[in-house]
């Protein structure tokens, strides 16, 4: 238990580094919080800081989602009173609330969706690509990130339970981790969804 408590404590730690912060004050010597939407997220980052910036903190923060979970978690090694797929699980939920609650950062960071898909990524990859799809399908018919953000975590559940249906195996945590995911993605989207509401919520420029 006492690897496992310092890989959850380290994926933490790891996910509380945000790119988006320090691209901020390296670039431009600005807090990107307090810019833009207020969002330290990579779409906040594209609009306030330009598209190579955007894209590499949309690259990164998925990338220390994938890591923690690929390669941080595996330490944890056999044990009696958890699944591998549970450690690894639990190593992606800290990765995220770090993310979203740094503590480098005065607890205050992005809204996890790309830390969130390297979680799911090194998970379940053809789900969490299809899932990706549905994403960009919704972004170019609507150009809204946060909408595309919030149908494509809803649609992770009902994929697995499609391959569930056709005989494939699913581990019975990840299909309650599939479900989790999609709560918290709209809970940190609450305020984008009041905006969505009164048709106040700002698109992206695409090309």
């Amino acid at each position: 238990m006492i690897k496992i408590t310092f890989i959850i404590m380290g994926s933490y730690l790891i996910g509380s580094i945000s790119p988006s912060i320090i691209l901020g004050r390296i670039l431009k010597g600005i807090d990107i919080r307090k810019h833009g939407s207020g969002n330290a997220g990579s779409t906040n980052v594209f609009r306030v800081l330009g598209k190579g910036a955007g894209i590499s903190v949309l690259v990164l923060d998925i990338l220390k989602g994938y890591f923690t979970v690929k390669y941080l978690s595996p330490l944890a090694g056999d044990t009696p009173h958890l699944s591998i797929t549970l450690i690894a699980i639990l190593s992606g939920c800290a990765t995220v609330t770090g993310h979203v609650w740094t503590v480098f950062h005065s607890f205050i960071g992005g809204k996890g969706v790309n830390t969130a898909t390297g979680v799911l990524f090194a998970l379940i990859p053809i789900p969490t690509i299809l899932a990706a799809g549905i994403f960009l399908i919704v972004l170019f018919a609507t150009r809204y990130v946060s909408l595309g953000s919030i149908i494509s975590s809803l649609s992770l559940p009902v994929i697995l339970m499609i391959q569930k249906v056709r005989g494939i195996f699913v581990p019975p945590e990840l299909i309650i981790f599939s479900i989790i995911i999609p709560v918290f993605i709209i809970y940190t989207h609450r305020s984008n969804i009041k905006r969505l509401i009164r048709g106040e919520e700002n698109k992206i420029r695409l090309g």
